[in-house]
Formats: structure tokens, C-alpha cells, sequence
């Protein structure tokens, strides 16, 4: 459970992949085909034990100083190219640590959450950042060593770094988790902090390609950092409003400003996201611990069904109610694509990252944790109600059809309004969706769907409700925090 005194240290998190309630009773063994087993025996699938503070690193407890400091970073549009979007811009407390659209609105935009805009004149976004901003509800856990919706972030002891990532061997030593590993990419993607090139430095490093190097992105970041890039609102003081910080938060490590780096940055945000959206005090969480009264008794059924009939814990397996594992279920694509497919507008998820065509359109099996306040769902955002993508689930080709792509929750601008449609308007394109799914229709009662819905609102921490204690007044570099 979070520790209630702690949590008053100002904190917040960062980043992420998208939430897509997979009902995996229909999925094959292989090949991606359909199976019948949607209509056959039931499954009764392991309730889990209940999550203890040993299942988080460092058991739950960051140091302080580390979650002070991360909170700061977090919030601080220091960190962005063109000093006009931070962390929270797109994973903000006052939206469940996400933005309520079905896709992003990067650097460029104004605004929080749903009232975000897609900016104007020169500054406006020249695309959609392309997939959900994912929730970061426990990513703190252990058990979560892959990252992102296509896992392209993941735990690997034979690489060099520890971690599997996009940055190759360029990836530095010293970060804490493929949490921390995550944070170190928003800051170099043009669309959602960086800015477009000839901008700023650091959006031409980004576009060269250099991360790592000298006058790479994380370089340039940390000379921020340090109060030693001329454009910081700070350089050229006695020393950085972040110095103090860093030493606190990294005793015997840091020392000068020289040895502020962008990893000590990026572990620090993940310390304090790990520790402040720590969410294991549900109902269900109190159910687990003996609390039999917890759950209202049409919550109990919906838990039998989603770990009995409904076959749910077949994918949303283990105590954070995901096998970490990747899977396609005839999910709507919107929003500009990752440069595949038709037009460049498509996402083939998985099979981007390891080239298996097993892996066409599979996305990785989002926790439940706080699911009820973390839409739109789905990889991209589709569904703009938790009801639809559980009904989704019970027949994906059925519902891919049937979707109304005005359930999508995007700031209009007509001609990206255009863009993101195209594949699910092209016939082609969604018979391509649909031949890959895996789960077979499954029939339910409108009663069973309102005990299934039951449970996953009794899946909700009530410390997650208002998390405002979250939101810093101010960060060192002075820079506002309004959007």
C-alpha cells in the first residue's frame, strides 16, 4: 500500500503505452488465426496474490530526494527543445497521468489534457504523435520490463545497457529500470519534445541521429541542466538552481554540475514516477488482503467471470492483471501511422520492432490498474468509453467494422482530420486488421457486462482519484508550467 506520509512529497511521472482491455479467451497458439475457443470450455484462471511492497523496486521507497528532484524534471519544460512542453504536458496528474485524447498533441501545441489545440502559425505540430499516451499507474513494479506499446523498450541482459531500446549501443550505462530507459526518448522525437530541425540544437542533433555523442541530445540536455548552455534562463549564475538537487538525490555521485548527466535526469524521473502513481488500494486490492466487504457482491461476480468464463485472465494474468506479452485484436487504427502501410499511415505494432510476421499488429496487453480513469483506449485511442472496448473484445472484427471514427477524442484541424482516417476508411488496410486478430466472438449477457464492468471500476485506488498534491508549484529553471 502507498505510504501516505510519503506521498506528500511533491511529486509526479512521466510517459509511456496505451491502454487496450484484451478479453484473450479467443486467442490462437500460434499463427494469428482465429480459434473457436471463444465458445468452448471455460477457462478458471489463478485470482493472484495480493501486491506487496517487495513486487516494486527498491520495495515501494525511492530515496526522498530522488522523487523531489524527479517531480521537478517532470514538470520542467527545460527538458524540451523549444522549452514549450514538459513530461506532464502529455502525462499530467489532472488527467489521470495521461491527456484524455485518443492521440497526443506534441511540442507546439497549447493547452492541458482535452483542451489541448494543435497550435498555430509557425508553431503548430506538423503531425499527431502517432499512438495513446499510455497511463504509468505501477510501472514502478518489478514485473514491468517492457515498455511501450510495441515493447521497443524492454529488459535484455545481453545487451550493453541491460536494456533492449531504439538507441542501439548508444545507450548509456546506469539506468535504474526500463522505466528510466523510457525516459530517455520523448526528448529526442520531433513531434513530441524535441521540435522540428533548425529550431533549436537539440532537434539537430535529433534529426543527425546523435544521442549519445558529442553534442548528442542527452548531452545538450544535461549542459541545461548544469546552467552551461548559454540559452538556459539560468547560465551564467554561481551555479545551476538544479546543482543542490542533484547532489541530494545522488549523494556521493554528484559533487559539481559537471557531473549532471541526462541518465541521473531520467532515473530521477522514473523514481518519481514509480513512487507517486503507485496504485494498489482498490477494492479488489482490499478483497485480496482479506477484506471480503470491499467489493460490492456485483463486483465479485464480474471478478468470476474475468478470472472464469470470460477467459480475461488468460492475457490480463499475474498481480498487475497483464502477461506483459503482445497480442492483435482487430483494434481501429487512426492518427498518422508509423510510416508503414499505406501511405506511411499504418502501424503493424510488434512486428516494427523484431521483424516477425507473427507479430503483425500485435500490441503489448496494458494493465487494468485504475482502468476506469484512463482513457481513451486502446493503442491509438479508439474508444473514447470503457464499455466500447470491452465490447470491442467480445467480436473485434464485428466492432472493427461497426467503428465510428468520430469516438475518437483529437483536437480538430481539417487536414489531419484527413490523415486519420485513411486506414481505417481503406478496405484493404482493414481486411489486413481484421485477417490478424486472434480472438474468436465470444457471447455475454448484458448482465455479465455489467458485472465484468463492476470489477474493473473496483480495479480503481482511490489515492488515484485526485492528484493534485502531485503538480509543483514552480521548477528550478523558472519556466511556466502553465500550457
Amino acid at each position: 500500500m502507498k505510504n501516505t506520509q510519503l506521498k506528500l512529497i511533491n511529486v509526479c511521472a512521466f510517459f509511456l503505452t496505451v491502454l487496450m482491455v484484451v478479453w484473450p479467451s479467443g486467442f490462437a497458439k500460434g499463427g494469428g488465426k482465429k480459434t473457436g475457443h471463444g465458445h468452448g470450455k471455460s477457462h478458471q484462471a489463478k485470482v493472484p496474490a495480493a501486491i506487496v511492497d517487495a513486487d516494486y523496486h527498491e520495495n515501494g521507497l525511492p530515496l526522498g530526494a530522488r522523487v523531489a528532484l524527479g517531480n521537478f524534471l517532470f514538470f520542467d519544460k527545460e527538458l524540451s527543445g523549444n522549452r514549450n512542453i514538459s513530461c506532464a504536458t502529455c502525462h499530467h496528474p489532472l488527467a489521470d497521468t495521461g491527456d484524455g485524447l485518443s492521440l497526443p498533441v506534441g511540442e507546439g501545441g497549447h493547452g492541458l489534457g482535452v483542451t489541448r489545440d494543435t497550435g498555430t502559425g509557425a508553431d503548430e505540430i506538423h503531425e499527431r504523435v502517432p499512438r495513446n499516451a499510455p497511463p504509468i499507474f505501477n510501472l514502478g513494479a518489478r514485473e514491468f520490463e517492457r515498455i511501450y506499446h510495441d515493447g521497443r523498450v524492454e529488459v535484455d541482459p545481453s545487451h550493453p545497457s541491460g536494456f533492449r531500446n531504439p538507441a542501439g549501443n548508444d545507450l548509456p550505462l546506469g539506468l535504474d529500470s526500463a522505466l528510466a530507459v523510457q525516459a530517455m526518448f520523448p526528448v529526442q522525437s520531433a513531434t513530441e519534445m524535441a521540435g522540428q530541425s533548425g529550431e533549436n540544437p537539440i532537434a539537430d542533433a535529433a534529426v543527425a541521429g546523435n544521442l549519445a555523442g558529442p553534442g548528442g541530445v542527452w548531452e545538450l540536455l544535461a549542459l541545461r541542466l548544469q546552467g552551461q548552455d548559454p540559452t538556459s534562463p539560468f547560465y551564467g549564475g554561481e551555479s545551476s538552481p538544479y546543482l543542490q538537487l542533484f547532489k541530494d538525490a545522488f549523494p556521493g555521485e554528484i559533487n559539481d554540475v559537471e557531473d549532471i548527466t541526462y541518465v541521473h535526469a531520467a532515473n530521477a524521473i522514473a523514481a518519481f514516477e514509480a513512487f507517486s502513481w503507485r496504485a494498489d488500494n482498490s477494492p479488489f486490492d482490499r478483497y485480496l488482503r482479506g477484506d471480503k466487504e470491499a467489493m460490492s457482491k456485483e463486483a465479485e461476480r464480474g471478478m468470476k467471470l474475468f478470472y472464469g468464463a470470460a477467459g480475461c485472465a488468460e492475457c490480463h494474468s499475474g498481480k498487475f492483471q497483464t502477461d506483459h506479452d503482445f497480442h492483435a485484436i482487430a483494434m481501429p487504427q487512426i492518427g498518422p501511422g508509423k510510416g508503414i502501410g499505406l501511405n506511411g499511415l499504418d502501424d503493424f505494432g510488434r512486428e516494427a520492432v523484431t521483424g516477425e510476421a507473427a507479430d503483425h499488429r500485435k500490441f503489448r496487453t496494458p494493465t487494468l490498474r485504475n482502468v476506469a480513469l484512463t482513457g481513451p483506449w486502446g493503442h491509438d485511442g479508439a474508444y473514447n468509453s470503457l464499455e466500447g472496448i470491452v465490447r470491442h473484445h467480445l467480436d473485434p472484427v464485428t466492432s472493427l467494422d461497426a467503428y465510428d471514427t468520430e469516438e475518437a477524442v483529437l483536437p480538430p484541424r481539417p487536414d489531419l482530420d484527413a490523415l486519420d482516417v485513411v486506414i481505417h476508411n481503406d478496405a484493404a488496410s482493414r481486411a489486413d486488421i481484421a485477417a490478424a486478430n486472434e480472438l474468436a466472438p465470444r457471447a455475454l449477457s448484458e448482465k455479465q457486462i455489467n458485472e465484468l464492468m463492476a470489477f474493473l471500476r473496483a480495479l480503481t485506488d482511490p489515492g488515484s482519484i485526485d492528484l493534485r498534491i502531485d503538480v509543483p508549484i514552480n521548477v528550478p529553471s523558472g519556466l511556466p508550467l502553465a500550457e
